[in-house]
């Protein structure tokens, strides 16, 4: 009885092939959707050229692109995680994967532990924080000193994390 018991628990592992399978279809969607927006930008950018846009106009443009760009990079990275989890998932829970463990070059995608994934996911999350804080810096309007402090405190604080993240790898 106990082994049997030991079996089945062992075996409800394989549940977790639900959520490898839906973190890489979500995966998918959202390399897909980064594309889509990123051929829809380009196809876009010849407007930049319109002698009617001129002035403000010509600065709002040039803005919102900023943030199209922005929010093509944060899809991407979001895809990124989304990748590295169903990977991770997938050589914890369910088997290693034989083409991450004998490639040539060192693969981000190989994952040994849990603590190996979350560092992976962490720093992949850390680049989406830090593109978000871009895209809302640039729409930032500086109304008052305040605001150009709390800017200038951001990007000091972004720069310690990404200090020590560094750190942590030596």
């Amino acid at each position: 009885m106990e082994r049997m018991f030991e079996n089945a628990l062992w075996n409800s592992r394989f549940v977790v092939i639900i959520a490898v399978i839906a973190s890489l279809v979500t995966a998918f969607a959202m390399f897909f959707m980064a594309s889509v927006d990123a051929f829809f930008l380009v196809t876009h950018l010849g407007d930049y050229m319109s002698a009617d846009l001129v002035g403000e106009a010509r600065k709002d443009f040039r803005a919102e692109t900023v943030t199209h760009v922005v929010e093509i990079i944060d899809g991407y990275l979001l895809a990124t995680v989304l990748l590295i989890f169903s990977l991770g998932l997938y050589e914890l829970f369910i088997s290693k994967i034989e083409q991450a463990e004998t490639s040539e070059t060192p693969s981000v995608l190989a994952i040994h532990s849990l603590d190996d994934l979350k560092t992976r996911l962490g720093r992949v999350i850390i680049m989406i924080l830090i593109v978000n804080f871009f895209e809302h810096a640039i729409t930032m309007e500086f109304l008052a000193p305040l605001d150009l402090l709390a800017l200038a405190g951001g990007i000091a604080l972004i720069g310690l994390t990404l200090y020590l993240t560094h750190v942590e790898d030596h």
